[in-house]
């Protein structure tokens, strides 16, 4: 089996992620946080015009077998402009940047921000040193979540993030029972702690949302998480599985990013994030 998922497929599977997370939402939830998303070429592009951080305001799956053109880039920007957002990301790995890419960047009125790592491994490879990974603390333990507990679920994912809003806890509410999500938490006794999900595209799946509260870091839990949803994809016949985080600066430290290179995931690229903003805004 090859081990580097190849790069057109990781791109899509975040990005497909992301889409069906918000724009799988209820009618009600996608029309009170402005949800919507559009596909150009090969790219997705999703916004959430009611959410202040633009977080969610992103583009990606660029270079699934399509050369990325000037004329791809604009209509993505152009999809902003209509949605009246003052900014959104451009998420293109950094192979797939066109050699023109620093004149392209400054007519669109891209500029690069902090970025990304993507990381991604085959199963197998994830699996067998995951397994090897110490156990949870005393007293936690690692699951599947039931229905009924989707609530406390996407609060506990939601509300770590900064994301509050009953809307956005009901948009993370109606990803559990999909088809395509497995949803998974810690417990430290009735309570949960710890939260992560897996989406599945194929063969190839998605670690998502991985949380712990900031009282119960540091005991095991995103590590049995990662093993957890690993073997969720494995069983539902993924090759591969991805996994982004943020990129550390001089002086940095990102647990989300050593957890993972601990449970085998392997760095593929460091993304720079490049952001659009609208001049009259």
């Amino acid at each position: 089996m090859t081990t580097i998922v190849p790069l057109g497929l990781a791109e899509q599977t975040e990005i497909k992620a992301y889409v069906d997370f918000l724009a799988g939402a209820p009618a009600p939830v996608r029309e009170s946080l402005g949800i919507d998303s559009q596909d150009v070429g090969s790219a997705l592009a999703l916004v959430m015009r009611e959410e202040p951080s633009g977080f969610f305001n992103r583009a990606g799956g660029f270079g699934a077998g399509e050369e990325i053109t000037a004329d791809v880039l604009e209509q993505i920007r152009d999809f902003y402009r209509k949605q009246g957002v003052p900014r959104a990301a451009f998420m293109i790995a950094p192979d797939l940047l066109p050699p023109d890419w620093a004149s392209t960047a400054a007519q669109l009125n891209l500029t690069q921000a902090h970025g990304y790592v993507k990381l991604g491994r085959d199963i197998e490879t994830v699996l067998s040193v995951a397994n090897g990974i110490a156990a949870l603390d005393p007293g936690l333990r690692a699951g599947l979540i039931e229905p009924y507990q989707a609530k406390e679920w996407a609060t506990v994912m939601m509300s770590t993030f900064g994301f509050e809003k009953a809307d956005m806890i009901d948009m993370a509410v109606s990803s559990v029972g999909k088809p395509n999500w497995r949803h998974y938490a810690v417990w430290n006794g009735d309570r949960i702690v710890a939260v992560g999900a897996v989406f599945l595209n194929g063969e190839c799946a998605n670690m998502f949302g991985g949380a712990t509260l900031p009282e119960s870091r540091g005991r095991g839990a995103q590590s049995a998480l990662l093993a957890i949803r690993a073997r969720a994809a494995e069983a539902a016949g993924c090759r591969w599985v991805v996994a982004e985080t943020g990129a550390e600066g001089p002086g940095e430290h990102n647990t989300s990013l050593h957890n993972m290179l601990r449970a085998g995931f392997q760095p593929l690229y460091e993304r720079a994030t490049w952001v659009w903003s609208d001049p009259s805004a």
